[in-house]
């Protein structure tokens, strides 16, 4: 059983990377996917519990800038002994105002919420209590590379 938690900028490429690596294999828990439920946070807390309560593995898909914004998710995986992956989707504001200005709708959030979360962005480290941590680069045809 594993927990993932992507972690970069809104607009860097965590939800693509998520369908095309762990969609098949993984409980998809994302703030995103609950636009409307009052205390996302709780809510996205007792899904990633209840997930791994199941024994399913699961990716956490926010943005999850901080070390404090992953230390809940990191507890809930080692209380229910779950592996702690963490990936790194590596993107710079520039890339990722220009792939956010490809979206339409919801999807596409106001730039300042990019700039915002690049001030407080911490690259996970091992510290933290993962058990891995892997740097993601968004490639210019889709792909990406993972280090």
């Amino acid at each position: 059983m594993e927990c993932v938690i992507l972690v970069g900028l809104p607009g860097a490429g965590k939800t693509t990377f998520y369908r095309e690596r762990f969609a098949a294999t993984h409980r998809h828990v994302s703030k995103d996917l609950m636009p409307h439920a009052r205390q996302r946070q709780e809510r996205q807390d007792r899904l990633v519990r209840e997930a791994l309560a199941a024994g399913a593995s699961v990716v956490v898909d926010n943005t999850n800038p901080a070390v404090a914004d992953r230390a809940p998710i990191i507890l809930a995986a080692r209380e229910h002994g779950a592996t702690v992956v963490g990936y790194y989707v590596e993107a710079s504001t520039r890339e990722a105002v220009a792939r956010n200005r490809g979206r339409e709708g919801k999807a596409r959030v106001p730039d300042v919420a990019i700039f915002a979360c690049a001030k407080r962005l911490v690259p996970p480290q091992l510290e933290e209590g993962f058990d891995e941590v892997h740097r993601v680069q968004p490639q210019p045809d889709g792909s990406f590379v993972v280090n």
